[in-house]
């Protein structure tokens, strides 16, 4: 999505949800619609009304939005859902469900419901998945008769049962996808459509004020000139052409959910006393559930960040990208707000503290838009294809620009990021010698490793850069949590590798002592050094104004 927003229009969009957050979503508010398992459609429906208007930086300027690039709605998604995932989650329902019209509909299509969301702030729900097809959308069951007059198709029959639909029980209007006879196709329905019929709300586990509802279609008749861009069978184009944008959101939500916790941990940390000190001062608090984490989770804000640069300069298929940034934000916030939890002890297991409650609603993200285990998948195929293009070069490649890298500068992270990229590339050749690949473990394993690797290369390319202004910690912060993070990674990636290649029983004695080798083990374990003293840095910067 090219950005159009303005700078000022998006800082305007952001101090307005600052504001609104303290006017009516205070922690107390928030509490109560959690342990009340409701949706304020009331507080949604202001959101998206004239005095907020959150959904116009989703829709483009053509049809009276604000035309927000990627980089512009992964700072409004992080900035609502630091405040609630549940209500994030519906304004991500909003944008799901436009998202075929934008991508695929017609321009007349465009025009007539675009111009309606953005004028009447109307809520919209993107309904895919179905109880027996999850992530899996060619495996719909949800059907779309064609319905003729005189040999031309005038209107569609839609029958089936739709799935954990956000806004499902509250949205005007709906994006369906149903299979038809020239594949799966997107359908707009309006609300009150007869035959279309919400279930009641689920009970969840987390984002609770998060409208979430079945969708039963009953016989329901829609004119042929609302199937999405006019032509069936483009569903599954339509869908992928989003992922790497919407996946930026949800990682931006994990990214959120993460930060807001820690956030409070720190907060708990500067004033809790044990044993003389506050728990800030405690390096076995700080160094085991504070610096990890934040180091998890501004790798994260790196990769997102320049993918976001990257869909706004309109680079084409970059849904693996997307994946990547989804997989490992998501998890370093879940990981996150688990480990706040930890960090209140007791009382972060008690509703009152609201950690336990942002860790409810975090938990979601590793699983709507493409489960960690389907992201880990979709990763290792594309990056798999890469490697056997490049006949082995691919991570390489990579290596020896992230070894020029740390030549200019030394201290940025590069050095081992450069290590985990060769233990990879011999990884994945190994892998491919030996056809492991057919193991779904290892192929699910290898997804995670190659996402956590290219996630530091790109923390190191940030850190690098010395740009104050794409950062909320100081540079020097930056550089020191970019070193962490790239020496954990390259000590996961060449011990898994070494745990998977060695536990197919693939290699004799001296093929797997030659295998090491070849991961650089010796580069990987030098690379720690100064790990200790960077975590005391780094904890001393997250914990120097509380």
């Amino acid at each position: 999505m090219k950005a159009e927003m303005e700078h000022e229009e998006l800082q305007l969009v952001l101090d307005t949800i600052r504001q609104y957050a303290k006017r009516k979503l205070d922690d107390q508010t928030l509490l109560k619609l959690d342990q009340e398992n409701r949706c304020p459609t009331e507080l949604i429906r202001e959101l998206l009304g004239p005095d907020v208007g959150l959904h116009l930086a989703f829709i483009p300027t053509a049809y009276g939005g604000l035309g927000g690039g990627a980089r512009a709605i992964f700072q409004i998604c992080e900035e609502l859902a630091g405040v609630d995932i549940g209500l994030a989650t519906s304004l991500l329902g909003v944008s799901l469900g436009t998202d075929p019209l934008r991508v695929g509909g017609t321009e007349a299509q465009r025009k007539r419901w675009m111009s309606q969301v953005a004028e009447k702030g109307l809520l919209v729900a993107y309904a895919v998945t179905e109880p027996s097809a999850g992530s899996d959308l060619a495996a719909i069951r949800t059907r779309a008769e064609a319905i003729e007059e005189n040999g031309r198709i005038v209107a569609y029959r839609i029958n089936g049962t739709k799935q954990f639909i956000t806004n499902g029980g509250i949205a005007d209007l709906f994006t369906i996808l149903a299979m038809t006879p020239g594949g799966p196709s997107f359908f707009v329905v309006e609300k009150g459509t007869p035959g279309l019929e919400p279930g009641p709300s689920e009970h969840k586990h987390g984002i609770r004020s998060s409208n979430t509802t079945s969708l039963s279609l009953d016989d329901v008749v829609v004119p042929a000139d609302q199937l999405i861009g006019g032509e069936e069978g483009q569903g599954l184009a339509q869908a992928q052409q989003v992922f790497g944008y919407t996946r930026v959101m949800v990682a931006a939500f994990g990214l959120a959910g993460g930060t807001a916790a820690i956030r409070r941990a720190i907060q708990y940390g500067a004033e809790r006393v044990q044993d003389g000190s506050t728990l800030n001062k405690k390096a076995a608090w700080t160094h085991k559930l504070i610096v990890p984490h934040v180091v998890a989770l501004e790798a994260s804000r790196a990769f997102i960040e320049e993918l976001s640069d990257r869909l706004d300069r309109g680079e084409p298929e970059l849904q693996t990208d997307g994946a990547v940034a989804k997989l490992v934000a998501t998890e370093a916030g879940n990981a996150a707000a688990e480990s706040a939890i930890q960090a209140h002890g007791g009382y972060g297991y008690t509703h009152e503290y609201f950690v336990e409650k942002i860790k409810r609603d975090v938990r979601i993200t590793c699983i709507y838009e493409g489960t960690s285990e389907i992201l880990q998948r979709t990763i290792t195929r594309d990056r798999w294809r890469q490697h056997l293009i490049s006949r082995g070069a691919h991570y390489l490649d990579l290596a020896r620009t992230m070894d020029e890298l740390s030549q200019t500068d030394p201290d940025c992270g590069a050095d081992q990021a450069a290590a985990a990229c060769t233990a990879l590339a011999h990884i994945l050749e190994t892998c491919r010698i030996k056809r492991l690949t057919r193991n779904q473990h290892v192929l699910f394993s290898l997804g995670e490793l190659i996402a956590q690797t290219e996630v530091a290369c790109a923390f190191a390319r940030k850190a690098a850069r010395n740009d104050p202004d794409t950062s909320r910690l100081p540079t020097s912060s930056l550089r020191v949590m970019s070193r962490l993070w790239a020496r954990q990674v390259a000590g996961q990636v060449s011990q898994k590798g070494l745990s998977l290649i060695a536990g197919a029983d693939v290699l004799d004695e001296r093929e797997l002592e030659l295998f090491s080798k070849k991961i650089g083990l010796d580069r990987i374990r030098h690379g720690l050094r100064g790990m200790l003293a960077d975590m005391a840095e780094a904890a001393a910067t997250l914990t120097s104004n509380n």
